[in-house]
């Protein structure tokens, strides 16, 4: 499943520029005051990394799993290929 930053968000700016799949945005684009995770970019790192990366550099813990967008290991997977040819 794609992640999603949570309201704890401090606007850290640490994730960013660790997202292989530059899903993640400031959240102007979607009016938000948080940072945000586009779920149909997101491939939680699968096909790049082990772990996803804007997760293992958070430090106030703010991403969680998108329950909304439930997706399986070779969803994921295929996201990235698709993402990253």
């Amino acid at each position: 499943m794609a992640l999603i930053i949570n309201e704890d968000c401090t606007n850290c700016d640490v994730c960013l520029p660790e997202c292989p799949n530059e899903a993640i945005t400031d959240g102007s684009d979607v009016d938000s005051d948080i940072y945000y995770i586009h779920p149909d970019l997101c491939s939680e790192c699968k096909g790049s990394f082990d772990e996803p990366q804007c997760v293992s550099v958070c430090p106030v813990e703010c991403i969680e799993q998108d329950p909304d967008h439930v997706e399986s290991e070779e969803e994921l997977l295929a996201k990235h290929e698709a993402i990253h040819g």
